[in-house]
């Protein structure tokens, strides 16, 4: 295996069904949109015997069958897809609109976050609400997504004791990152808002309203506005 060069991919194994493979080092738009477009082309052109491609901020994780394939194999498709990878069309980026209550009950940690930042708390509200992230990957819990552009000024620390249960729909911050919390679930970020929608459903082909690749936008609401929307039986 060449996990040694300096140049990429890389290769490692993980574990004896797992080949995690590196496109880069560095949280980067471009090194991201290289992950889903080898994804793109296993999709069409995998060796019998992958079970499951996992994309991540600059990995591919590929889950294949010990008794079907040998992790060589792997690595020479992965070396002859990556010829084709710039050539690969992504689908086309959505910019996924998302109502947010922030403060107060639904964001306890927002008044914290403004104050480490030496901002009023609306300041924190529009520099956070004003800003379309791009979602690099889901992961944790069940469509968390990991979104990219999170304005300086906002960079925060996770809290140093996790809470037991975050509520389901929290949008919360740590360090350089924000995300949401789709369903309830212990977590140590700063919950600044909360969403109305209901934002996973397991019963739907894909169970939550957006995929790795597209935007998503946070739209300010008032506590009114997330209490009549929170009663609606489906938001996404």
């Amino acid at each position: 295996m060449s996990s040694q060069s300096d140049s990429f991919p890389r290769f490692r194994l993980s574990g004896d069904r797992g080949l995690l493979v590196e496109l880069g080092e560095d949280i980067d738009l471009e090194v991201n949109r290289r992950v889903r477009r080898m994804a793109v082309l296993l999709e069409h052109d995998a060796p019998g015997g992958i079970l499951e491609v996992i994309t991540a901020y600059r990995s591919l994780m590929l889950v294949y069958d010990p008794a079907m394939l040998a992790p060589q194999a792997i690595e020479d498709t992965i070396r002859r897809l990556e010829e084709g990878l710039d050539r690969v069309e992504l689908p086309r980026e959505r910019i996924i609109e998302i109502p947010v209550c922030y403060g107060g009950e639904h964001g306890p940690d927002l008044p914290f976050v403004a104050e480490r930042n030496g901002l009023s708390q609306e300041e924190a509200v529009r520099l956070h609400s004003e800003v379309d992230y791009p979602i690099y990957m889901l992961g944790f819990t069940p469509g968390f997504p990991y979104l990219g552009g999170l304005d300086e000024r906002l960079h925060t620390p996770r809290r140093q004791t996790p809470r037991s249960r975050v509520p389901q729909g929290s949008v919360g911050i740590a360090n350089a990152q924000t995300g949401i919390y789709p369903v309830s679930s212990p977590g140590g970020w700063q919950l600044i808002g909360r969403t109305p929608w209901q934002l996973f459903s397991p019963s739907k082909d894909w169970p939550v309203p957006y995929k790795p690749g597209d935007r998503l936008r946070f739209k300010p609401i008032h506590a009114g506005e997330y209490n009549r929307a929170s009663r609606e039986p489906d938001h996404a």
